[in-house]
């Protein structure tokens, strides 16, 4: 997603308390019941302290674009990240944001009732009401123009997006937004990833929906190239 995080002017007004948090390159905008940025940093900078400490030993956890051997001895966060890129075919670090969010949200659910954890376009959730997700789709004629209604009674969900066209994320396709909504927010983040690398051209979008299908706990995709928009699943759109 772009540097300045635009996007994030997009949020609507709520009774949530908002603040964002900047550790290294991790830039979260978090939405939850109570002001607890410097719990959220402290918690922030140790998860990636087990992720660089783990890379620094571990290089194809880093480099690697396919699945990697299963670690039994590595932290949690690590092979979660390891198992749930395993199940989508990606490399481990295609859920680094995923992870992130997702982390962070379940620990601060240890002291709130309510949380949204924003990473780069990638979100974990957990509210008591229903909320709406906009969809930023870059030069596409429907960025913008279209919300993801979440029902809270699914809740915590991962929500997480890809692009081949916005972002300095590396993707093998080329749609403009490939969104995934699952069980959690690391499982999304692979997912997503993998879904929009299927998407070479028009054709492929069933291609695509069809993959993200047969993953277990993945409950709806979207897809966007251009000015077409392809669905499955629980996505209902505003």
């Amino acid at each position: 997603m772009d540097k300045k995080r635009f996007y994030r002017n997009w949020a609507k007004k709520s009774s949530l308390l908002n603040f964002e948090v900047k550790v290294f390159e991790t830039d979260l905008c978090v939405f939850c019941d109570k002001m607890l940025k410097k719990e959220v940093e402290e918690v922030v900078y140790a998860y990636r302290k087990i992720l660089l400490d783990y890379i620094e030993k571990n290089s194809s956890f880093r480099d690697s674009f396919k699945p990697i051997e299963t670690d039994k001895t590595a932290p949690e966060i690590i092979k979660d990240m390891i198992k749930k890129s395993t199940v989508a075919g990606v490399g481990p670090m295609a859920g680094v944001a995923g992870a992130i969010a997702e982390y962070i949200g379940k620990a601060l659910l240890e002291n709130c009732s309510e949380v949204i954890i924003e990473n780069g376009g990638d979100i974990f959730i957990k509210t008591n009401e229903e909320k709406k997700l906009g969809i930023y789709a870059g030069n596409s004629p429907l960025s913008g123009k279209i919300s993801l209604r979440i029902d809270s009674r699914e809740a915590p969900l991962g929500v997480c997006t890809s692009s081949g066209t916005v972002g300095h994320s590396k993707s093998f396709g080329i749609s403009d937004a490939t969104m995934i909504i699952a069980s959690d927010a690391i499982l999304a983040d692979c997912v997503a990833t993998q879904t929009g690398n299927l998407v070479k051209s028009a054709d492929d979008l069933k291609i695509a929906i069809d993959y993200a299908k047969s993953i277990d706990n993945v409950k709806g995709a979207l897809i966007i190239l251009g000015d077409k928009l392809a669905t499955w699943g629980e996505v209902q759109l505003i």
